[in-house]
């Protein structure tokens, strides 16, 4: 198996495993949101990598091309990344929310504070 020959996947790999191991081992909700566009940032990575054609033109039809480049992973990586920067912006909106309601952005003391007002209501 050549390794070098997929590295991209390699680097997607790296990327999603850091974006996830970032939502899981931390606390932090704006943490959480970064770990969560660096995972989105895999899934671009790894459609953009086979999207591109080693000697592809753009496909744009003339005698003198034969191999031409796929578009279409292009466009919808275009697609996701206003998805990715609208639900980064949802999220922080939550965050700020979060914030006033318990005085926090940890997830620990959020999670304290629950536990105390449901077996302590006042």
């Amino acid at each position: 198996m050549n390794i070098a020959g997929h590295f991209s996947y390699w680097i997607t790999i790296f990327v999603a495993i850091t974006g996830l191991y970032i939502i899981i081992a931390r606390g932090n909700l704006i943490k959480k949101l970064v770990g969560l566009s660096i995972f989105q940032t895999s899934v671009y990575l790894l459609y953009i990598a086979p999207g591109k054609l080693i000697g592809g033109t753009a496909p744009i039809v003339a005698e003198q091309f034969r191999v031409y480049s796929n578009p279409l992973p292009h466009v919808l990586i275009l697609t996701a990344i206003v998805v990715g920067v609208a639900t980064l912006a949802l999220g922080l909106a939550l965050v700020v929310r979060i914030r006033e309601a318990y005085g926090s952005i940890e997830e620990d003391e959020i999670l304290e504070q629950d536990e105390t007002a449901i077996t302590d209501p006042r």
